[in-house]
């Protein structure tokens, strides 16, 4: 409960109580937003239900949201029924808006990547499997962009199951976009191989003022060419690493502005590695692996410290879960 009563300066600086009232509609007089603003302590204490018995028990909790008591599921259920997706897209927008300017966020380097979570939904889901040795599972997906400077969420939405991360890539970036507000072009978004399709790259560079930077999947037809290049094709701007930028070999490429470049690690050449990225913009291939392409960690550093807050909630179908 003190931690609790410890995030009243941070509702004011960040003025959560406006948003709240801006999200529920009614005045602040009214109790919508008081629910509301429940539903939020609730969340920071790492639990998922609202129940007296099951979290904000302690004498004096409810009155740090302005109610006599704490309040039950059923009036919440509701409250969140009356709001639609849009609606609760608009409030992590504005949120956004005042964490920038606050200085939470540099936005000038963004990882995005998928977070799966076991779900026990009795609804059809695709199925996925931690490793080689496990059974597949029911998951539902979330989706992270993370900023890379600061290691601070963006924004964290949440689909369908059956939308692939290459088909909500572009949809993220807007939202981070929204957020953010680049005043220019040429910020970088680094993430991993599921977004990497030509479609997306292009749809992403077209229609966005990001410049994606992806590892390419180590697929026979990408690995076999890598394993052919001459030795003067790389420059070492270092003992043991070696660099490279090719030429684009994807199909249309003319129409696409990709930039393909290797990385070879090893110094004898029986102890040669390549990786294959690819860039929708021309980036020093030394500075995109060796200053922000580790980066991209801090994502999994996220994944790893913020999991207790109430993320198994996505299981649901509803998509302005709290």
């Amino acid at each position: 409960m003190v931690g609790l009563w410890l995030l009243v300066p941070e509702h004011l600086r960040l003025g959560t109580w406006q948003l709240v009232c801006g999200w529920t509609g009614p005045p602040g007089e009214r109790i919508a937003p008081r629910i509301a603003l429940q539903l939020i302590h609730a969340a920071a204490l790492c639990v998922a239900g609202v129940r007296e018995k099951r979290t904000l028990s302690q004498k004096g909790g409810a009155r740090l949201h302005g109610l006599p008591c704490v309040v039950a599921d059923l009036p919440v259920h509701p409250l969140l029924g009356a709001r639609s997706v849009a609606d609760a897209q608009r409030l992590p927008v504005a949120l956004g808006l005042l964490r920038r300017a606050s200085g939470h966020s540099q936005g000038t380097l963004l990882v995005i990547d998928p977070h799966r979570i076991r779900s026990s939904s009795k609804r059809q889901r695709r199925r996925h499997r931690t490793d080689a040795a496990s059974s597949p599972t029911k998951v539902a997906q979330t989706f992270v962009v993370l900023d890379a400077d600061t290691a601070q969420p963006v924004c964290c939405p949440t689909g369908t199951s059956a939308r692939t991360v290459s088909q909500a890539t572009p949809a993220w970036l807007e939202l981070a976009r929204a957020m953010l507000q680049p005043e220019t072009s040429g910020v970088l978004v680094l993430a991993d191989a599921e977004p990497c399709t030509q479609e997306r790259l292009h749809e992403v560079h077209q229609s966005t003022q990001f410049d994606l930077l992806v590892p390419l999947p180590m697929q026979p037809a990408v690995r076999q060419p890598l394993a052919l290049l001459p030795p003067e094709c790389f420059s070492r701007p270092w003992a043991g690493v070696a660099t490279a930028t090719l030429p684009c070999q994807l199909p249309n490429a003319q129409t696409h502005p990709f930039v393909p470049f290797v990385q070879r690690l090893g110094e004898p050449p029986d102890a040669w590695t390549c990786k294959a990225f690819l860039a929708t913009a021309d980036y020093d291939a030394v500075d995109a692996r060796t200053r922000d392409s580790p980066k991209r960690w801090h994502i999994e550093e996220f994944f790893n410290a913020n999991q207790a807050l109430g993320w198994h909630r996505a299981g649901t179908h509803n998509l302005n879960i709290r």
